[in-house]
């Protein structure tokens, strides 16, 4: 439309440029409207009347144009949707997996897939020079390391990705691999270019290792270590136990899960003996996990001890790679005992940790090989809490010095012992000096460089919520930090302490990983998409409160993009809650949120007391207790967040979790009148159908505190629920049995109370799967949409 010189100037002009000069970014039909009146106005002033128009034609033009030429050019360039979030590759590209060093430190390889997992190439990148090259092409890798996302089988997919179950192995010579191809192993010659067929037998093989001399492989086959030379001529098969009660080297569910064991077998650095763990699940009860989608249903029986039931029984075993002979070592007189961790000192000498069942007291013993004698050489004790069991036990090569992590001061600390070289098992190891301290914690040893006396280690020094790496003398002088940014940084090292891999993400940077030299360059191997440009994803608020005992909570807050003028937002909080995951960390945002946030919800977390990450008195508040002390902090930081934020609705509050969060989700919702609605995802609702390791970890034995796990059961509380409900489980979910769920189900019906639910046939504990995924978030967003709004 025209405008003649003598119609007058819109009347609306004036508040749409006094709008635009408060608002950044114009978007839908309130950005069409306004970007319409700013061209009705500049027509209207360069229609050619007066001079003194011209310096507010000019004003209207950037008034106008600058925020719609803004908006147009920081607008996300691909729609955030459920489906792209969980399509293959996510919204970041599939990264590189089994990323492994080269013995000798030179190579740092790594199995790279398209986002589909049909085209994948092993790869390695050079660590001095950064040159990266394809160690086997897609063809090869197709037939000897098959894309886990192509088993059928759920659980058995779950296995392989949660446990990070190896698809290749380097070889001593760091000229040679050895892959697991879906449980036959072949053997792969880097010159040549050629791969043998290694094992053939009917049954599967796992868990392969070379010999330190690199000249026999070991391996597990239906729960017994076998031996074989590189030649492959002449199985050695060392145990010959039958049944699926006895493991040899092999690995229970409940080690996995909660001991974090990834092998129970290892070899002596000579190369003679092999020293494993022999574990009778005789007594262990099993849990019925069906498949109801055949016409004739099957069941699978899975080990099990939930809370109060028999541990498997443990013992170790020193086998003799030549001959078989086996010599069984004894440790402790106690039955219930755990041995999460044991190895080599050295040729003849053996090192194993013993855990109580109360998991309070551990032990530190040295054995002599030969004779079966063992020494007591340290104790660790922590009456009032727990032990975290580690990987942070390292023998130096010196031979009389050992790495040791504790949290006796408060703090989880490194420290240094030493013992006699000569007679490790004549008198207890020596602690000769505390190598860090002060207000954090170290999560993890990383690597050793023992030529510097260097020790590497992650922590979060100076914010609970980042990862760095830092290095340190083994005199405890020089402590110094490797990676700088804010954010997560973590840090794979070479054998030899010399390199390492660093991977990296804050909330404004996508993930990506590179080589570093210790102290020099870095070389890049891998960079994510850029899911926070391409699909504008939002950093949080990151925000600080207190519990009634003054104690620091660390939240963060994600609010709508364009908050609407009138009327108040309503806010969703999604909880963990529990001791095995942290909520609140300097990372990318989780796009779920973002799409929660877009359709006007705010989004809220907490990490309470009870949360990993912190000092062992804000880790241990919980103890012997499940539920009352985190909710006490999540309502605490609530009203403490619906005070700073006016604009958020305290009357439509909504609360949603997963595992642990679905358990606190019920528990605030049957404690608690503050939530219209919420959503459990795979919930513990009564603790005694969880794991003994985990749960008696944290809440004492059954026998031992049985008003603690009654006050723990929602399902006794569940006449008490308060807003609307919707659950959802995987049946073949073998980690928090979906009997869990029913049991819920069960109390709520007899408490006469209204519940949705949804049930994801055969999926696990992750509800993993485009299609399964879709449809739950789906759900999720659409409860929401309905009870908030």
């Amino acid at each position: 439309m025209k405008l003649h010189r003598n119609e007058p100037a819109p009347q609306n002009l004036a508040p749409a440029i006094a709008h635009l000069q408060g608002k950044r970014k114009l978007e839908g039909v309130e950005g069409v409207k306004l970007f319409r009146a700013c061209c009705r106005l500049l027509s209207f002033l360069f229609a050619g009347v007066r001079v003194k128009f011209l310096k507010l034609a000019f004003a209207t033009v950037f008034v106008c144009l600058a925020p719609v030429l803004w908006a147009q050019s920081s607008s996300p360039a691909k729609p955030l949707t459920i489906e792209a979030i969980f399509a293959p590759g996510g919204l970041g590209g599939r990264g590189p997996e089994n990323v492994e060093w080269s013995p000798d430190g030179t190579k740092l390889s790594f199995v790279q897939r398209d986002d589909e997992g049909e085209h994948g190439e092993l790869w390695y990148v050079d660590a001095a020079t950064g040159e990266k090259k394809v160690l086997l092409s897609a063809a090869k890798l197709a037939s000897l390391a098959p894309d886990y996302d192509k088993v059928k089988n759920e659980r058995e997919k779950e296995r392989l990705t949660r446990y990070h179950v190896a698809a290749y192995l380097w070889a001593p010579d760091s000229k040679h691999l050895i892959f697991d191809s879906q449980g036959q192993l072949w053997i792969f010659d880097l010159a040549t270019g050629t791969a043998t067929q290694f094992t053939s037998a009917s049954d599967p093989s796992g868990d392969p290792k070379f010999s330190p001399d690199g000249g026999s492989v070991s391996y597990i086959r239906k729960h017994n270590l076998y031996v074989r030379p590189v030649s492959g001529k002449d199985e050695r098969q060392l145990t010959k136990d039958s049944g699926d009660n006895l493991f040899n080297g092999d690995i229970d569910w409940v080690y996995a899960e909660e001991l974090d064991v990834r092998s129970n077998y290892f070899w002596s650095p000579d190369s003679k003996q092999l020293v494993f763990l022999h574990m009778d699940e005789t007594k262990v009860p099993t849990y019925p996990i069906a498949n109801l989608i055949p016409t004739h249903p099957t069941v699978d029986n899975e080990k099990y001890p939930k809370v109060g039931d028999s541990n498997p029984v443990v013992k170790l075993g020193i086998a003799d790679a030549d001959k078989g002979k086996i010599r069984w070592i004894s440790l402790t007189n106690d039955e219930e005992a755990y041995i999460p961790r044991f190895g080599w000192v050295r040729e003849g000498v053996v090192w194993a940790e013993v855990l109580n069942r109360n998991q309070d007291k551990l032990d530190l013993y040295f054995v002599d090989a030969k004779s079966g004698k063992s020494a007591k050489v340290l104790s660790e004790t922590s009456p009032e809490a727990w032990i975290n069991v580690n990987n942070d036990f390292k023998i130096l090569k010196s031979g009389d010095r050992f790495l040791w992590s504790s949290w006796r001061d408060g703090h989880t600390h490194l420290y240094l012992y030493s013992f006699d070289k000569q007679n490790p098992l004549g008198a207890e190891a020596k602690m000769e000096r505390q190598l860090t301290q002060g207000d954090f914690e170290v999560l993890g040893v990383e690597g050793v460089d023992e030529a510097a006396g260097t020790v590497f280690f992650s922590s979060n020094k100076d914010d609970p919520r980042q990862r760095h790496v830092f290095s340190i003398k083994v005199d405890g002088s020089d402590l110094r930090q490797l990676t700088n940014d804010e954010g997560l940084s973590f840090g794979k090292f070479s054998d030899d302490g010399k390199h390492y891999e660093k991977t990296f993400m804050s909330p404004t940077a996508a993930l990506r990983s590179e080589v570093c030299a210790v102290g020099g360059a870095c070389f890049p191997v891998w960079k994510a998409r850029d899911e926070i440009a391409e699909y504008g994803l939002r950093a949080p608020k990151f925000l600080e409160f207190k519990a009634e005992d003054g104690t620091t909570l660390y939240g963060r807050l994600l609010l709508p993009p364009n908050a609407p003028e009138n009327g108040k937002i309503p806010l969703i909080v999604n909880i963990y809650g529990g001791p095995a995951a942290q909520m609140v960390l300097k990372e990318p945002t989780n796009p779920f949120d973002e799409i929660l946030a877009r359709q006007d919800f705010a989004i809220f977390a907490v990490d309470n007391r009870g949360t990993p990450g912190r000092e062992r008195k804000f880790q241990a508040t919980i103890r012997h207790e499940f539920g009352a002390i985190e909710l006490k902090d999540q309502l605490s930081a609530l009203d403490q967040l619906l005070a700073a934020y006016p604009q958020l609705d305290k009357d439509r509050v909504a609360i949603w979790g997963w595992s642990n969060g679905g358990s606190m989700t019920l528990y605030a919702m049957t404690h608690s009148e503050r939530f219209r609605a919420g959503v459990a995802v795979a919930p513990v609702t009564d603790q005694i159908n969880y794991d003994t390791i985990y749960t008696e970890r944290y809440m004492g034995q059954l026998k031992d505190d049985p008003k603690g796990y009654a006050e723990s059961d929602v399902t006794a509380s569940a006449a008490n629920l308060h807003g609307a409900l919707l659950m959802a489980h995987g049946t073949g979910d073998d980690n928090v049995h979906f009997q869990n769920s029913m049991q819920m189900i069960d109390a709520l019906i007899k408490a006469r109370k209204q519940f949705r639910l949804m049930i994801y046939p055969n999926k696990t504990h992750s509800i993993s799967g485009p299609d399964a995924r879709t449809h739950l978030f789906h759900m999720i967003e659409d409860h929401f949409e309905r009870e908030l709004k």
